[in-house]
Order: C-alpha cells, then structure tokens, then sequence
C-alpha cells in the first residue's frame, strides 16, 4: 500500500498551519513550525502572493495530509462526495471523518492519526465484534469500536486510559475508556467537525 514516508513536520511548514501530525510533539516547543513558521525550502521566506487555483490546490493538499490520504483516494472520496445527496465538500468532510483511524484518533485512543493507522493494520481493532485491519474502513451510525481484549494491556493502550478525559471527544462519538470501547451515535454533521479546511476551495479545484 502506498504511503507518505517523508517528514511529517514539513508538511505542516509548508501549510504554514500545524496539522497534528505527530501527536504530543505538536504541542510542545519542539514543533518545528514554532521555530521555523514559514515553508520549507530555500525560497520559503520569499515565495509571492499564492494564485486561485494554488489556493485551491493548498487547500486540498492540506485535508489530504490531515487526514493521511494520498491522491487517488481522495479524488476517489470526492467523486463519491459528489454523487451524494447534500453539499459535496460537507460530504467529502463526513467520509473522511468516517475512516476507522479517524474515529480511533478522534476519540483519544491514539496521539495521531498516523499511530492510529498503525494500531488499526497491526489487528488490535475491532468494528461490531469483528477485526478490521484497513485504516481506511469506514464506521457506520450504531457501530461499536474497540480494542481486541488481547491487546487491551499494550502500552499505548494503557497510556490511553490514564489520559483519558485529556482530550474531547466529539459529540457524534462516545469512548468509553475503562473497556477501550468507542460508540459511533451518528455521522458527524459539518458544524462539529474541527478540521480548519475551507472544503468549498476544493470543490471548486476538482469542479474545473
């Protein structure tokens, strides 16, 4: 399976914005883009006003990264986005949101999306009863996630019952941390999800 291999901390840079990509050290004074808040590269601090569609396409390249989906996936969640009922970025925010390592990170049982990537394909997740090892597998109303009772004393597992109630969950979720479960309530609408993506750039970037 394909995948982004370079440095995490670049890409925030390049955002110009932190992307939480490598869970504690983002919030401490070793992020990188705390030191160095500008692009990376050699022009970085010199680069001119950015065009529309580098806009757009900044846009979409940070909800891609965000989120941990390289291209053709992604192009592959809007046109399904665009096929549905409703508002097509709102759309394509609720199907990534909906990927079991999303949910996993979302409520507090992994310190970024890319640890919750992993716990998901090393087996230790359970959807309904059942392990599910795709990351990108999707979570429906009424879905019951949690921890395989055979991984339950891992350590990040455990690191992740004693810092529970550190971080929010959203409302469309519940963790219950004491039996490492997660209920999934519903799909989450657009005004509770948090992500800082302006979706409507990238409509309008795949609408050309």
């Amino acid at each position: 399976m394909a995948r982004y291999t370079g440095a995490d901390c670049k890409r925030c840079r390049r955002e110009k914005q932190k992307l939480f990509l490598k869970g504690a050290k983002c919030e401490s004074a070793k992020c990188p883009i705390e030191i160095r808040p500008y692009p990376p590269g050699e022009h970085g601090r010199g680069r001119t006003k950015d065009s529309e569609y580098l806009l757009q396409k900044r846009e979409k390249q940070k909800a891609a990264r965000i989120y941990g989906v390289l291209e053709k996936q992604f192009r592959g969640y809007f046109n399904e986005a665009n096929r549905k009922q409703g508002k097509t970025g709102e759309n394509l925010l609720q199907i990534l949101e909906s990927r079991l390592d999303n949910v996993v990170y979302r409520a507090g049982f992994a310190k970024s999306r890319d640890h919750a990537r992993q716990l998901v394909r090393h087996g230790h997740i359970m959807v309904n009863g059942r392990k599910t090892d795709i990351p990108s597998a999707r979570v429906a109303p009424n879905d019951i996630v949690e921890v395989r009772p055979s991984s339950r004393n891992l350590t990040p597992f455990q690191v992740a019952q004693a810092e529970a109630g550190d971080k929010t969950v959203p409302a469309w979720l519940e963790a219950i941390p004491s039996k490492m479960r997660i209920l999934v309530h519903s799909l989450p609408e657009r005004q509770v999800i948090d992500t800082q993506v302006q979706e409507q750039l990238i409509v309008e970037l795949y609408s050309k």
